[in-house]
């Protein structure tokens, strides 16, 4: 017996050497079928991969560069240098720098920057005591200072002399905004008019 399963043991040995020969050559004949589109893929891989790394590298050098350049255009806002390195670099540092300047030198600009733009608007409207301007800005859903805008729009029409629509107005600021002590004590005003 313990010849007949030696010969067993060594025949199931050559059948899974064999098994491992043919699939072997099952994989030589796919790679040979197939070379030219496995090189093609891991080529692609290969260049994807370094392109990636290369694009991230830039983009730190880039948020470097406008960092310093913004932080050279905040010490001094007439650096022509800077503001141009900020340009090419990074819009939206670039957007903040000309609103910083512009604010500085009592001018509105116009920026692409959502709440920097609405803050200017809000501005623009104060400056012009904007009725319909600030009743716009307080319309918008998202406004970062709707409430204010909403207190500044009761007291231009207070002190236009409509009170009624004064306090329509502030019935709208919610008593848990900012802007709610300020508009209480303009209704507290408003009570003996």
């Amino acid at each position: 017996m313990s010849m007949k399963e030696n010969v067993n043991f060594v025949k199931d040995e050559l059948n899974s050497e064999e098994k491992f020969l043919e699939g072997f050559v099952k994989v030589e004949r796919f790679y040979k079928k197939f070379k030219s589109l496995i090189l093609g893929v891991g080529g692609l891989i290969i260049v994807l991969a370094i392109a990636f790394s290369v694009n991230s590298y830039m983009e730190d050098e880039n948020k470097i560069k406008a960092n310093i350049a913004f932080d050279k255009i905040i010490l001094n806002p007439n650096d022509k240098d800077a503001l141009a390195t900020l340009k090419e670099t990074n819009k939206s540092l670039y957007n903040v720098a000309l609103f910083l300047q512009a604010k500085k030198e009592n001018k509105t600009v116009d920026v692409q920057i959502k709440y920097l733009k609405e803050l200017a608007l809000y501005q623009k409207a104060l400056e012009k005591k904007s009725i319909t301007d600030l009743g716009n800005l307080s319309m918008e859903n998202d406004f970062l200072l709707k409430e204010f805008a909403i207190f500044n729009k009761a007291l231009l029409l207070a002190n236009e002399g409509k009170f009624k629509d004064a306090k329509t107005a502030l019935n709208l600021i919610p008593q848990s905004s900012k802007a709610y002590e300020l508009s209480s004590l303009l209704k507290h005003y408003l009570l003996t008019k």
